[in-house]
Order: C-alpha cells, then structure tokens, then sequence
C-alpha cells in the first residue's frame, strides 16, 4: 500500500521522509481490532518527535507515523458489531497500558493511566489503511474528512486537560499561550464554547490577529516580556481561572503569575523546555492548581466527538496536502508557522 514513511533518525526530519507504494499492507484485524481505509490523516507535534527520535523509546526505522485520521471501517476482528462496517470514523490513538499488579502494590485509586500512541509507539496513519482497536473508534456520519482528521487528539487533549482534570466552568477566564498550534486552537474552541473570555500570547502578530477572529478577547505579541502584568489588567487585576501551556520554560513563570486565587495551570507539553523556573511563594499562597496532562481516554473521546458531531466545536485547518506531496507537509511543521492542523489526503 501506500504510506508517508519515516526512513531514519534525524533533524531536520523532512529529509528523511519518503513516499513509498510499497509499504506492507496491514494483515486482517485481530480480535477486537478493525481496518480502516484512510480518507485523511493529520499531523502533531508528535509527528517530529518520531522522526527526531523519542527519549527512552527504542523506535526501529523505516516506519509510519501519525495519529490522527479519518476514514471508513473496511473490516473488522471477531468479538467486534460488524455494524462498524462501512462507518466513517475518527479515532482516539492513545490505547491504555494495563497495569501489572503486585502483591506488594498500594492502592491505586488515583493513578492515571499509562499510555501507548498509535503512530509513535507502532506503526501509525499516514498511510492508506491502519489498524486500530474497535474500542478507541467513533462515528462522525457524512462528516468533511478534513475537518474530521484534523479534529481527534488535540482536541481529546485539550477537552481532559482543561475540563475533566482541570474542572474548567462556563464563564470562567482562560490563558493560552503560543496560540497556532493544534492543542493551543482546540484549547481557544473548548473556551470559546464554555462561553469563557480568552487571552492567547503568540510570538507572530499574524497568528494573533487569527485568533482574534476566533474569539480572543485578549491578544498579547510575546517579545520575552513579563506579559503576565497585561493578563492581570485585563482581567481587572483579578487573574485568569485556568492557564493553558504547552510552551514550558519558556512561559511557565508568565503563567503562574497570570492565575487567579485557586487558578489552575494545566500543561500537556513543554517545546519550549522542561526545566521551568516557578514561583512557589504564589503556588501556596494562592491555592494554585498545577496539572499535567497528557491525551485522554474513550470515555472522553466520545464526549468531546459528540460535540463536533453537533457542530459546537471544530479545528483549526492550517493546510491540506495531497499525501503525495507528504514531504511539503512535513516541511511546514518542522517551520512552526501553522496555524491549527496540517492535513494529508489519501482520496
């Protein structure tokens, strides 16, 4: 079949990203697994990361990522409704670890699950066909491929991180910076959608001025100054509820000092670098919530797709590429100058 493949290790990675037609073709579905033809699949950060390399992940090369896509069920294992059969689906990537118990293990109440990624920890969805477990599937009817693909793991991302672990309330202020990329614009839908006034901060005025037609109240251009001081004045020096940021060392300190007594700082990334400076003074002494967070399971999944099935949130498309034309798509991820998802189509 054909698939958009990661031949080595390396930086840049668009060099060593190939179009083959004869890549493997994906084996009948085991039990409790489906086929799905692939009508377009998306790009992530994640993306880079298979290609630079995954710290403490031994990845074998050539391979296939990608963990987003839309496409249509062509066959599924045993134990699976064959109703699925002819379904066009989105999918959740992120496939839970079970856990191995010991008898010496204390309770586990409170742990969250360890994950493994289609498309970074195996063979992924830039490629004609992919196979995942029937379990992490949705339906999303006659929906636009495009916007489909482009919607599914950033937006699971954001929805777990902002309103299930964070508890985000309508109505609530909201801080996100480095605004353009896929989780920062699912982030800035959520809010918009709560009906929550949102401040962003880009480096790029144009990547702000996109913003502010997608409902930021707040647009702050990010020179590596002490923005925190024009969050607090606009929120009347009260501070924002939540602080979403992927940025890391960056943005991390900006943010604490954006939050409001008992705000919430709730981080699924760290691009910038994980080494933060913070300030502990103000994480006491304002009952400040600090959250990781990372993807989300099929519970969530299903919540956040039934609100793009009703049309309550949608993605922001940066570019759509023909998977041909798979090394151009991964040349503009590598430049950081997207604005929401970069797309492949496969028909």
């Amino acid at each position: 079949m054909h698939a958009l493949v990661v031949t080595r290790q390396g930086k840049p990675v668009a060099p060593n990203i190939q179009y083959r037609t004869d890549w493997p073709d994906i084996p009948a579905p085991a039990a409790g697994w489906a086929n799905v033809r692939t009508l377009c699949s998306a790009f992530n950060h994640m993306d880079l990361w298979v290609g630079w390399g995954v710290p403490g992940l031994d990845l074998a090369y050539p391979r296939v990522s990608g963990c987003d896509a839309c496409g249509i069920v062509e066959a599924v294992g045993d134990g699976v409704d064959r109703a699925w059969v002819g379904q066009r689906v989105i999918v959740n990537a992120a496939t839970i670890v079970p856990e191995r118990a010991r008898p010496t293990d204390p309770p586990g109440s409170t742990l969250a699950p360890q994950y493994e990624l289609i498309g970074e920890h195996h063979n992924g969805m830039h490629a004609q066909r992919f196979a995942i477990p029937a379990s992490n599937m949705a339906a999303v009817g006659d929906a636009n491929p495009v916007q489909a693909a482009a919607f599914g793991l950033c937006a699971l991302t954001a929805y777990s991180m902002m309103v299930t672990k964070g508890r985000l309330r309508p109505g609530q202020s909201v801080l996100i910076t480095g605004i353009g990329g896929g989780v920062a614009t699912s982030a800035l839908s959520i809010a918009r959608h709560l009906g929550c006034p949102v401040a962003v901060t880009s480096r790029h005025q144009w990547k702000l001025d996109k913003a502010k037609e997608l409902g930021a109240s707040l647009c702050v251009l990010d020179t590596g100054q002490d923005w925190s001081r024009d969050v607090r004045a606009w929120s009347g020096k009260r501070g924002v509820d939540m602080a979403v940021d992927s940025a890391g060392k960056a943005t991390h300190l900006n943010c604490i000092k954006s939050l409001a007594r008992g705000g919430c700082y709730v981080t699924p990334g760290c691009t910038s670098g994980p080494d933060a400076t913070t300030d502990l003074a103000r994480i006491f002494w304002n009952q400040l919530r600090l959250l990781g967070s990372t993807m989300g399971d099929n519970n969530e999944f299903r919540e956040v797709v039934s609100l793009f099935n009703a049309g309550s949130l949608r993605p922001a498309v940066d570019q759509v590429y023909d998977a041909r034309d798979g090394v151009k798509a991964y040349e503009r991820l590598e430049s950081g100058e997207q604005f929401g998802k970069i797309v492949l189509r496969w028909e």
